[in-house]
């Protein structure tokens, strides 16, 4: 399979602190990868290393097949590589609508297909379920209605890389399967999909391969039975 993100002894240190040592990373185009970890393990440092807002101190990202080593985050944006965030950050003075048409006009502008925005609002907006709340604020919106926004406006940018970051973190049941069923259909219509995620059931749905984190080092890597019956996985997460 074709590599569209690979990551290379990724490292990066905080003073003496060390929160990624030496990351190896390899994900395929069409793939779907859970990567989890216990709280400091390192996932957030990864991923804001891989999206440009930290700058790694060792190691290379590459991303469909352009290094990105020193990169912008716009930058990286326009290349494909888009997150959503854990907490989401809509502007709050501006519509559902005008949420989601922001960054559209920054990624279909660049490419002169500013006529199709309207249209491409109005999709996204009726695949994550908020066809009705277009013209209401986020201040009027449900906690899982402000999770399908922030990953409405991820996908606004039409990546080839979402990097959904707890997407599902304080939801019920029946709203984490909502929001599976979500990521689900965007992979099956070619997006290339991260999960960064404590719900292991949904992780364990979701997730072709499973990454594990800990401490800053990747301790397994593989097909998710496998590696949730690793005796370093269950000593991470059980104890000893």
């Amino acid at each position: 399979m074709t590599a569209l993100l690979e990551v290379a002894g990724l490292g990066k240190r905080f003073g003496g602190f060390v929160a990624l040592n030496g990351i190896d990373l390899s994900v395929a185009v069409g793939e779907r990868v859970g990567l989890i970890g216990p709280n400091g393990s390192g996932k957030s440092t990864l991923v804001n290393c891989l999206s440009g807002t930290l700058r790694h101190d060792k190691g290379s990202v590459r991303f469909a097949g352009q290094r990105l080593d020193g990169m912008a985050p716009h930058r990286r944006t326009r290349l494909g590589l888009s997150r959503s965030f854990q907490l989401p950050r809509p502007f709050g003075g501006m519509s559902v609508a005008d949420n989601i048409r922001i960054p559209l006009e920054y990624a279909l502008r660049e490419r002169g297909d500013a006529d199709a925005i309207g249209a491409r609002c109005g999709a996204l907006l009726e695949s994550v379920g908020l066809e009705a709340k277009g013209r209401q604020f986020p201040a009027d919106l449900t906690q899982i209605e402000m999770r399908k926004l922030e990953l409405a406006r991820a996908m606004a940018a039409e990546p080839k890389l979402l990097i959904a970051d707890e997407a599902m973190a304080g939801l019920s049941n029946n709203e984490v399967d909502d929001i599976l069923a979500l990521l689900l259909r965007l992979n099956e219509a070619g997006v290339t999909v991260i999960m960064i995620e404590h719900i292991m059931r949904a992780v364990m749905r979701f997730s072709q391969r499973l990454v594990v984190l800990v401490a800053g080092r990747k301790i397994a890597d593989g097909l998710p039975d496998a590696v949730m019956r690793d005796p370093e996985v269950e000593r991470a997460y059980l104890g000893e």
